[in-house]
């Protein structure tokens, strides 16, 4: 059965949810926004890397960035926070389908957990954004 954008935001949104992986646990959270017809994801996880490390840990985010078509991370340093953000335009009306909130929950879980370990490298391992990039890449051709 399909949802109304309306319908989704009376069951899920504002609530959060976790999704364990075998890194770490993320929190998931849907917010709907009326103002431009959106559904909002965001996943995300602490993150608190040294200082210095800062400028490594930004040049792997646009790395990951680049090769990420569907949503994108961003890092929230007041709040020492790694997030991963989509948003669903369901503009005129359109209406979301279980099946396209679990694929948002599947690909924000998968996305999280393939570049977690690339972030980790460049900030406390001793590789470059780039040679730990090439960490979440292998793994990703590592599943076939």
């Amino acid at each position: 059965k399909q949802k109304t954008a309306y319908e989704i935001h009376e069951r899920l949104v504002g609530s959060e949810m976790c999704i364990r992986d075998r890194w770490r646990t993320y929190s998931v959270n849907l917010a709907w926004s009326a103002y431009d017809e959106t559904l909002r994801l965001i996943s995300s996880f602490d993150m608190d890397p040294p200082k210095e490390k800062l400028p490594e840990l930004f040049e792997a985010l646009n790395l990951a960035n680049d090769d990420c078509w569907t949503g994108g991370f961003s890092y929230w340093k007041d709040h020492k926070m790694m997030v991963f953000r989509y948003g669903l335009v369901l503009s005129g009306g359109a209406i979301v389908s279980e099946d396209q909130i679990d694929h948002l929950l599947h690909m924000a879980a998968t996305t999280c957990e393939r570049y977690y370990p690339a972030f980790q490298l460049a900030c406390w391992g001793d590789q470059t954004p780039s040679s730990a990039m090439d960490v979440a890449i292998a793994e990703a051709y590592g599943h076939a």
